[in-house]
């Protein structure tokens, strides 16, 4: 019942103004960042045709690829403005992890709060421990009726089980060449599927046996201004950025960095 009644909450608004629906605000209301986006995109893409016996065989076990057009999330997506998730969840607490790499401290902040004082573009001279980002540790009892309205990309590995990860990250605000964006330095864990309801998000990836040059508490920002130049061609890892609607694949211990060139709604399927 309960699940019932906050799902109604959130779906009546959307009935009374059904006739202007399409008025909603660009990118959900959330900022949208002014950085140029990178047009170069070395991580393959696969539409609606892509059969699951091909992605066991191509992707699963071997490299990442991005999904277009097997799920259709808009039913989602209507739900994750931010005057509905505000809606929603204003007072209820979300946990925060610090943007490094190993995101050992956490917060508790009211969703409000986060939202409305937090939810900023990041200072590129700040270290991933002092940057609270809104990724995971979710509350099954508060987020759960809104995961039941996500579809999740068709596909699994044998054996595995599905874990939700709902994030929502500040962009980036270019004034000059002085710029900020909130990311996540290079890590690895499982296998799973991320994709972006609102805003872009610019990821870079690196195989297993690959070990990136990158420092645990330098954030992604830091890492592009720094690092990424010098990097011959040769080392230079798989990069694209994806926008709403569009799902990235990872497979099994894939190093991977993101940098949220909007402020940014997501969720990744996590297979466990």
């Amino acid at each position: 019942m309960a699940a019932a009644r906050w799902l109604l909450r959130l779906l009546l608004p959307l009935a009374w103004a059904r006739p202007a629906a399409c008025t909603d605000p660009p990118g959900g209301g959330w900022l949208l960042g002014t950085v140029p986006e990178e047009q170069r995109c070395t991580v393959e893409r696969a539409d609606a045709s892509l059969t699951y016996p091909l992605f066991l065989q191509r992707f699963a076990f071997s490299r990442p690829v991005i999904l277009q057009g097997l799920t259709d999330n808009s039913a989602f997506r209507a739900l994750c403005t931010r005057e509905k998730l505000l809606a929603a969840f204003g007072s209820s607490p979300v946990r925060l992890s610090t943007a490094n790499t190993y995101s050992y401290r956490k917060v508790d902040v009211p969703f409000t709060e986060y939202v409305e004082q937090l939810l900023e573009p990041q200072d590129p001279g700040r270290l991933g421990s002092d940057t609270l980002y809104f990724f995971g540790d979710n509350n099954l009892t508060e987020w759960g009726p809104l995961f039941q309205q996500y579809v999740p990309p068709p596909f699994r590995i044998p054996g595995t089980s599905l874990a939700y990860s709902f994030g929502l990250a500040g962009g980036i605000r270019i004034a000059g060449q002085d710029g900020s964006g909130s990311g996540v330095p290079f890590h690895w864990h499982g296998p799973g599927f991320s994709e972006v309801i609102f805003g872009r998000k610019r990821w870079f990836l690196y195989p297993p046996e690959k070990t990136p040059h990158f420092h645990p508490n330098e954030t992604t920002l830091a890492w592009l201004h720094h690092t990424y130049p010098t990097l011959p061609p040769a080392e230079r890892p798989l990069e694209c950025t994806l926008r709403p609607g569009e799902v990235l694949y990872f497979p099994d211990r894939w190093w991977h960095a993101t940098l949220n060139l909007d402020t940014s709604v997501f969720i990744s399927t996590f297979l466990g």
